[in-house]
């Protein structure tokens, strides 16, 4: 027999810092209570110049667009549709976060991978081509998930299938909304 110690393997874990549950279960009881509620988020844009803008949302540094320089712009920053991408995603991690704690899952790894097709033959309306809105603008958008956690595959498959259903901002794009636009006073 050896006189080697045998070390013992450990696995540490490090989760995701975690949302205060508490104060979810809290809201959802709010949305249960009041289902017709509404929120309201709002945006100021503005414009510096070629194709880069500023957009001011709330008290945060404003979140900067722009367009490559394939399509006029300076390359600075997301183009729109990027933009518009990135709170796709952003909101597919807040409604897994919100499911997975919920279901008191403790995630190690998330991660959104997007994509879109997306065309522009009207040239925004400048003399291109003569399209109809349905034609224009996303056609397709693909979404990969990456997440690990103290579950099963079926269990991190129906977290990710329930935060998608739910999304606002996935239904947002599924689904027709009023949409309205106008000269300001």
């Amino acid at each position: 027999m050896s006189n080697a110690i045998e070390a013992e393997s450990t696995t540490v874990r490090a989760y995701l810092r975690p949302i205060d549950r508490d104060g979810l279960m809290a809201f959802a009881e709010k949305g249960r209570n009041n289902p017709k509620s509404r929120g309201r988020n709002t945006v100021h844009t503005v414009m510096q110049g070629m194709y880069r803008s500023l957009s001011y949302v709330g008290d945060h540094a404003p979140v900067v667009v722009d367009e490559p320089l394939h399509l006029f712009g300076e390359n600075t920053a997301p183009a729109p549709g990027e933009i518009v991408l990135s709170g796709l995603g952003g909101c597919l991690a807040v409604g897994v976060t919100a499911v997975a704690t919920w279901k008191n899952v403790k995630l190690t790894r998330l991660e959104i991978f997007l994509e879109a097709d997306i065309g522009n033959p009207a040239a925004w309306g400048a003399g291109g081509a003569d399209m109809r809105p349905e034609d224009m603008g996303f056609q397709a958008i693909r979404v990969k998930v990456l997440i690990d956690g103290d579950a099963t595959r079926e269990e991190l498959e129906e977290i990710v299938r329930r935060a998608n259903y739910f999304s606002p901002v996935a239904n947002s794009m599924r689904n027709p909304i009023p949409f309205e636009i106008s000269l300001k006073d």
